[in-house]
């Protein structure tokens, strides 16, 4: 029996929603992004190459907003099977987008995954739309005994 066909009475798991794909994985690239942007604020917090007009001098303080905003982007990267957690994650944006006032190299790789984040919600749900109009329009029905190959 081939293994790419399902054998008769095996449940048929539906498939991922892309969209939720694309946003979960945006927003987990996001927190590596905030990561080592963290790492840069905390290295350059002594220096005045490199800084936005935003400074922060407490090393703590840094780590705590930064692990803060890890945190959150971590979480909605979990919770983007509803509409709510898309609009926190398209909010989550601003704070991302907003740690180029620390360091203004930010304000361009923020603003290269804002994009990102409006790319992923526009072609994920297209995804999906087209997914559901081809299986709509190519209804399968699950495989009975007759089906398998002797």
């Amino acid at each position: 029996m081939s293994k790419d066909r399902p054998a008769p009475g095996d449940r048929i798991r539906p498939k991922k929603s892309a969209l939720v794909q694309f946003t979960s994985t945006t927003l987990l690239l996001e927190v590596f992004l905030v990561l080592f942007a963290t790492l840069v604020v905390w290295s350059l917090r002594d220096s005045e190459f490199g800084r936005g007009p935003l400074r922060i001098e407490s090393a703590p303080v840094i780590w705590v907003l930064g692990g803060v905003l890890v945190l959150v982007l971590l979480v909605l990267s979990r919770a983007q099977g509803s509409p709510a957690g898309r609009a926190a994650g398209t909010v989550a944006q601003l704070p991302v987008l907003a740690m180029g006032l620390l360091v203004p190299m930010m304000f361009l790789v923020g603003g290269i995954f804002v994009v990102l984040w409006v790319y992923a919600l526009r072609l994920g749900a297209r995804v999906d739309r087209e997914r559901a109009e081809y299986d709509a329009a190519h209804r399968r029905r699950p495989p009975t005994p007759r089906d398998t190959p002797v």
